[in-house]
């Protein structure tokens, strides 16, 4: 099955996230190891998007997509128990191991 959004094909799920916003996921997430001016000009281009008319429903949109995934797709929302490491006791002061 295609994907295909404003005329474009999206192979990834990114890919359709960005095509179905028209903004690349990094403005809003972010990127592993951004700098603090880094971040805040990724946050000041967010919020001058987020003032165009244009987006206004983009927060609504963002709602609705997320609501999808989560209808579409419960799989990715498992929650799997991880076992607990024993805690170790901490060696008393002056006690001999």
């Amino acid at each position: 099955m295609k994907c295909i959004v404003a005329g474009h094909q999206a192979v990834t799920a990114t890919e359709f996230a960005e095509l179905a916003l028209g903004t690349p996921v990094e403005l809003w997430l972010g990127v592993e190891g951004e700098t603090d001016d880094e971040r805040a000009a990724r946050l000041d281009a967010a919020r001058d998007i987020l003032a165009h008319p244009e987006y206004r429903n983009l927060p609504d949109e963002l709602i609705r997509l997320a609501t999808r995934v989560v209808d579409d797709r419960p799989d990715l929302f498992d929650v799997v128990p991880l076992a607990r490491p024993a805690r170790r006791r901490a060696a008393r002061k002056g006690v001999a191991a």
